[in-house]
């Protein structure tokens, strides 16, 4: 089919930045953002990545020599905890030829020891600090988590909001193959004649006569529980014949994300301390009959598919599942996807150093820029709490493969 752009929709989609999503098996949005912590992931404003394509700066060219000695705290972090998130994600990453090598050698050692595990990173690798577009070394470090709600495989009174497959009618356009230099970037739409159009929209989507039907695989008991595993982009349904199954982000809209946090602070309905995750579900609570209308200001839609039962964690962007407590979403456009990082921050709430030997395995439409970091607290209630208090600065080491080809910096970044 020959699909032409009318003019207006791809003015529209090229000054669009919520359009553009570099990793497809990812979610649109993590919940990183700046206060409301869990509700307000404004995908558009990324000033650094904004930098960083106005210049035309390659990727990783931000990533500076360092040294070992300069990863403060590491000798004092239980590097064993991080090796099993280590194996999981070379098992993705073995696959391609920067990475086979350290990855074939860390399969022959069979539980090793702290040392045994210092001792193969400082042989195997070379370290490199994050830097900014302006040449800083700190960045923001948020958190994020794996959502657990009740559901069913079939729908009844108690359990009624859908979850969704990735609907077949859903397009999607790479835009390099029209524009070279739009390379990464995609467009989502559906097909009517022979213009592709924007797709549906929440408020379109999830209506009695929804254009889905037909597509659900799961039913749950939470309207705005479902709301917040969109946001997460993969979660854990227990359902109600006692089994657990994992549930991974699929696919999006392609529509922009709009924070209902920010619009409850907008309206006066709650002020911004708050406008967190709890705070949304309590005026949810007392509010039944404004839910409706607050979830649709949000346009953007989140499609799921049904993971394998049995997975340690949830499916990262590298297609491995991630652990909690040592996995980071980043921007892979300034740090190798999988890559072991260094983080140096903060505990919510506290000054009390968290300072640890982290895999940068997943990415999130709200994670831009180069010292930028969203820090994977686990399943539940508990890390959803801790991931919502989660904003604070940090600095972020890189370690990659001695001989990793980097490109030469574009810029001197003021230095």
């Amino acid at each position: 089919m020959n699909i032409q752009f009318s003019f207006v929709l791809l003015v529209l989609f090229l000054n669009a930045c919520s359009f553009w999503q570099t990793q497809p098996s990812t979610p649109a949005e993590t919940v990183s953002a700046p206060p409301p912590p869990l509700a307000a992931a404004p995908v558009c404003k990324c000033p650094e990545a904004a930098k960083a394509e106005a210049l035309k700066i390659p990727d990783y060219s931000l990533l500076k020599p360092a040294q070992w000695s300069d990863l403060d705290g590491i000798a004092k972090d239980d590097v064993t905890k991080a090796w099993p998130a280590w194996v999981l994600g070379c098992s993705a990453l073995k696959a391609k030829p920067a990475w086979q090598a350290v990855c074939n050698e860390a399969d022959q050692l069979k539980n090793p020891s702290k040392s045994k595990i210092t001792e193969y990173f400082k042989k195997n690798f070379s370290v490199y600090r994050a830097t900014n577009v302006d040449g800083t070394e700190s960045g923001l470090i948020t958190g994020y988590y794996e959502p657990v709600i009740k559901g069913s495989r079939s729908k009844n009174d108690q359990y009624r909001f859908p979850l969704y497959a990735r609907p077949d009618d859903l397009i999607t356009v790479e835009l390099a193959s029209l524009f070279p230099e739009l390379a990464n970037k995609r467009v989502r739409g559906r097909v009517v004649g022979t213009k592709l159009i924007p797709y549906y929209n929440r408020g379109e989507i999830e209506t009695d006569n929804s254009p889905l039907q037909g597509r659900e695989f799961v039913w749950v008991d939470d309207q705005i529980d479902l709301f917040f595993l969109q946001i997460q982009g993969s979660g854990m349904v227990h359902l109600d014949n006692g089994e657990k199954m994992h549930v991974g982000y699929a696919d999006q809209n392609g529509q922009s994300y709009q924070s209902i946090g920010r619009l409850l602070i907008e309206k006066g309905e709650l002020t911004a301390d708050k406008a967190s995750m709890q705070g949304i579900k309590d005026w949810a609570k007392k509010n039944p009959t404004k839910l409706r209308e607050l979830l649709n200001a949000n346009p953007s839609y989140v499609f799921f598919r049904e993971l394998p039962a049995g997975l340690p964690g949830p499916l990262g962007a590298i297609g491995a599942p991630i652990l909690a407590e040592r996995v980071v979403a980043v921007d892979p456009k300034f740090v190798p996807l999988g890559a072991p990082i260094f983080l140096s921050t903060n505990l919510p709430f506290t000054n009390k150093p968290l300072q640890r030997l982290m895999m940068a395995q997943d990415t999130g439409g709200a994670i831009k820029g180069g010292v930028r970091a969203d820090f994977f607290w686990g399943a539940g209630n508990d890390a959803g709490k801790q991931a919502g208090a989660m904003k604070q600065s940090g600095k972020i080491w890189v370690l990659l493969p001695k001989g990793f080809q980097l490109p030469k910096p574009a810029l001197n970044n003021g230095q």
